[in-house]
């Protein structure tokens, strides 16, 4: 599978859906969608556990589609791309040309 541009502690901007123009800090990334902290959120129905005694209604954080995202890089949302710096293959920004990681 070719290399993710979205990562686990991303700065992120939700671009399209009920959550158009929030950002948040990725929590998860899995099967191209990401979960964002406090976005999306969804009602869930819960059974008493040994983690959650009382049971009752949850809210938590859905996946979003990672094509639904935009990286922020310096406050602006930016594309992300790849290049060779060295014999390392790096994530950019495409909007400010930062070096990502």
């Amino acid at each position: 599978m070719a290399t993710s541009k979205i990562k686990k502690g991303d700065t992120v901007k939700v671009i399209t859906g009920k959550d158009k123009g929030r950002e948040g800090k990725v929590t998860s990334v899995k099967d191209g969608k990401v979960v964002i902290e406090g976005i999306n959120q969804v009602t869930k129905h819960t059974k008493p556990s040994q983690a959650n005694p009382q049971g009752g209604i949850v809210q938590q954080s859905a996946p979003i589609d990672m094509s639904n995202v935009m990286y922020v890089s310096k406050g602006k949302a930016s594309r992300v791309g790849f290049k060779m710096e060295g014999d390392k293959k790096v994530r950019y920004a495409k909007a400010t040309g930062e070096v990502i990681d």
